[in-house]
């Protein structure tokens, strides 16, 4: 029998109903979803969380988003007003029953729709381009075709160019040499004479003339791609290859980063100087070099929460985003399992995080971190500002906004 989900919250407006569910560590691929007009379902065994809606929604224009250990629901009202709850309370089981393979079946020809939806698409697609390389390759033949023809017809007009011009040259030396001969030649009389001698040997000037000049010399230089390996490349082995690269280059950079800890004095040795150092650059609005601080504290103390937490904030002032998401997710992991000792570096890991999401105008992640902040402190009126302002962006009430980090 599975474990019904109680711990989930839900929240609305005239026109939206949002249910955040929790996924209690599930993967995102092994939770299964149904959501229809009238009927949630989020299945992760042994957990299940069910609800019959208290009024039919706009299941064409609701949502559901899986991310970060919750499961955010995203439901458009059909009529604006506001729900005494969320789920029907006046339902015996047999009604419940019926309404679940009803949902279920809607469900099931709902995917079915998409599915073939997707196959139409892609066939279509594929007859796209089918028919797009059929007629890049029909262009591509006629434009070479073209090309043969072009260079044949200029072929062969230099050839019969070629060709009368030495019609023209042959008859003006045939000429000449009538010309020099002697007169009892020209009549047939007599034997041959000394002229007849050099007229053999102007043709054979004229053999040797005709003959092509040789052709240029040159030189051709071929290069061969730099390789770090002595054998020839082979595909088979490229794997096996940038493994053994990737392993000597973590070995020199881990080298470095002793040799770099080797350079510096005692005092920078140790992590709480270090993060002193980052706060101090921090309050000057040195973001960088505060960055640089708490890096070397990492790497000589990576189990401590608040360096990442701290480097998160740099990075968001930097506005590198997605490094603040990394480090506030780095520091609440660290934070485990959350205690009271903990509770006020959690908030903060939150808020950070939460700033960095509705920067990259992820609403839904940032709220969720926004509300887990809350939870912790929910007398901070900051705190409850920001997070209506991201509900406020998220209904499309106003602009984006920067929020107030902790």
């Amino acid at each position: 029998m599975p474990l019904f989900v109680t711990d989930y919250t839900w929240t609305q407006t005239d026109t939206t109903v949002r249910v955040h569910v929790p996924l209690k560590g599930a993967k995102a691929a092994r939770v299964d979803v149904v959501s229809t007009d009238q009927y949630l379902k989020v299945h992760f065994p042994p957990f299940l969380f069910e609800v019959f809606l208290f009024e039919a929604v706009d299941d064409g224009r609701s949502s559901v988003n899986i991310g970060n250990g919750v499961a955010i629901f995203s439901l458009m009202k059909k009529t604006e007003k506001t729900w005494d709850h969320l789920m029907l309370t006046s339902c015996d089981k047999e009604a419940k029953r019926q309404m679940r393979e009803r949902a279920l079946h809607k469900h099931h020809e709902k995917l079915t729709a998409l599915s073939m939806s997707n196959m139409e698409t892609q066939r279509a697609l594929k007859t796209f381009l089918l028919e797009t390389m059929m007629k890049l390759e029909r262009e591509g033949a006629d434009r070479v075709q073209k090309m043969k023809d072009t260079e044949r017809e200029k072929t062969m007009a230099e050839l019969e160019a070629w060709q009368q011009t030495r019609k023209q040259t042959a008859g003006e030396e045939e000429n000449n040499t009538n010309n020099d001969k002697d007169p009892t030649e020209r009549t047939g009389s007599g034997n041959m004479q000394p002229g007849e001698t050099g007229s053999a040997a102007a043709k054979c000037k004229k053999k040797e003339a005709e003959l092509p000049a040789p052709r240029w010399a040159g030189h051709i230089g071929v290069t061969f791609t730099p390789r770090v390996f002595p054998t020839a490349l082979r595909e088979s082995r490229v794997q096996e290859e940038e493994e053994w690269l990737r392993k000597q280059a973590e070995t020199r950079r881990s080298f470095r980063t002793q040799q770099e800890v080797e350079d510096v004095n005692e005092e920078q040795q140790n992590p709480d100087w270090l993060k002193d150092k980052g706060g101090r650059c921090f309050a000057a609005g040195d973001y960088l070099s505060a960055v640089n601080a708490y890096s070397t504290a990492i790497r000589l103390n990576p189990s401590m929460a608040a360096l990442f937490s701290n480097r998160a904030v740099c990075h968001l002032k930097l506005r590198n985003l997605h490094k603040s998401i990394e480090d506030s997710s780095q520091a609440l992991h660290l934070m485990t399992p959350p205690v009271p000792a903990n509770a006020a570096s959690r908030a903060k890991a939150h808020v950070r995080r939460g700033a960095a999401f509705c920067e990259l105008q992820l609403y839904d992640q940032g709220l969720q971190d926004y509300e887990a902040a809350l939870k912790i402190h929910p007398d901070i009126e900051d705190l409850h500002r920001d997070t209506q302002t991201i509900r406020d962006m998220m209904e499309g009430h106003v602009t984006h906004t920067h929020h107030k980090v902790m």
